[in-house]
Parts: C-alpha cells; structure tokens; sequence
C-alpha cells in the first residue's frame, strides 16, 4: 500500500507541476511577449493557442493531475494524516485551479474564437480588452493555486518518506 500511495503522490506532484509549468510559462513569457504585439496579431496568436492546446498530451496532465491527487488522498487514508492533510489540501488547491480556468479563463477563450478571424473583427482593440486584462488576471491566480498544490504535494512526499 506504501508503494501505490507513493506513486500516486509522484504522479500527482509531475502532473500538477507541469500544468502549473504551462501557466507559469504564459505568466512570464507567452503573454508578455504578446503584449507589444498589435491587436489582431495578439487575437490571431491566442486563437492559434486556444486550438493547439486541446491536444492529448494536455489532456493527460490537466485531468492526471486531478485524478492522481485524488487517489493519492483516497489511498493515505486516515492511517496517513502526516501526508493526507497536505494531499488533501492540493487536491483543493488544485479543483480551485480548474474551477477558475472553467469559470473564466474558457469563456474568455471560446469569446475570442467567437470574435472570428482577426483580419474580420471591426474592433479588434475591443476585442482584445474584453479579453486580455481578464485571461491574465486569471491565469495568474491558477497559476498560484497549482504552485500551491506542488508545494502541498512535496510536502506530502516528504512527510511520506519518499
């Protein structure tokens, strides 16, 4: 049982880390290089992203995640509470996460998709406010609740023994 809570928190702690890694990365590069692009070069990018992302190997690490974390808290049980309080509070830290991204950070994706073709959109300045200060601000916070969880998870690790 030891060996399969261990890998659990392995895995949840890879996954979370690399779906909080893709966040981060917008965070510090994607979305600040894209801010000295002019409107319909910034709706053309993220469009572009919006469609490559959803792919299988996302798919895996934002779901993986979730799924990992849970059976991490499902499989320590209350013989573990060193390791399962700090599980337990990833596997939050981790549903706020995908909360947020579904409650905001989608709409605010599929509104852009539905702008249409950037060379098409009469106010792409508009369009690009509606969206960029919000996805963002968003992003930041998700990307603040999945370090969060990391952390919890490590230190779940470390007070497993792994």
């Amino acid at each position: 049982m030891e060996t399969l809570q261990l890998l659990a928190l392995v895995a949840a702690t890879v996954t979370t880390g690399l779906v909080g890694g893709l966040f981060y990365g917008f965070s510090i590069s994607v979305m600040r290089a894209l801010r000295g692009t002019d409107d319909r070069t910034f709706i053309e990018v993220m469009q572009r992203i919006n469609t490559a992302i959803l792919n299988g190997w996302f798919v895996l690490g934002y779901i993986g995640a979730l799924l990992f974390t849970g059976a991490a808290v499902a499989l320590l049980g209350p013989d573990r509470h060193d390791a399962l309080y700090p599980a337990a509070g990833a596997l939050f830290c981790y549903a706020a996460s995908m909360l947020i991204t579904g409650r905001f950070n989608i709409p605010l994706n599929k509104a852009l998709d539905a702008a249409g073709p950037p060379a098409r959109i009469p106010d792409p300045a508009r369009v690009r406010a509606a969206f960029e200060p919000a996805w963002v601000r968003w992003n930041t916070v998700r990307t603040l609740l999945c370090v969060g969880a990391v952390l919890l998870l490590c230190w779940a690790l470390v007070v497993h023994g792994g």
